[in-house]
């Protein structure tokens, strides 16, 4: 069972694609695609430990409401922050909520 009251912070999810600009040349850029109520959590040791065996860059668990369409090749904006999804998981196959496990973007500025 899902706890809404833990889906506390608003997340806008992005999807990488080809558009056209003004003069109708392909131009590839970041479009939102949705913005949902979510939980983000930093991961604990044992978790991080975890996901470092499968993938050295999981830092960041994000949860929210199911939904369909979402993939890797996406990220998550969130307080001016980047995160990147590394797997998305649909907890126990029972399309009530998703876990995505991410990777926060530095920026280099």
């Amino acid at each position: 069972m899902m706890k809404i009251g833990k889906l506390r912070h608003r997340i806008t999810l992005q999807e990488y694609i080809a558009t056209r600009d003004s003069f109708g040349a392909e131009v590839e850029a970041w479009v939102d695609i949705g913005t949902v109520w979510a939980s983000i959590e930093p991961l604990s040791g044992r978790e991080f430990f975890a996901a470092q065996q499968v993938n050295a860059e999981v830092s960041t668990k994000i949860t929210l409401r199911y939904r369909t369409g979402i993939k890797p090749e996406m990220r998550v904006l969130f307080a001016g922050r980047v995160f990147e999804i590394v797997s998305v998981i649909n907890l126990e196959e029972k399309n009530i909520q998703l876990v995505l496990m991410c990777e926060e973007v530095l920026s280099s500025g």
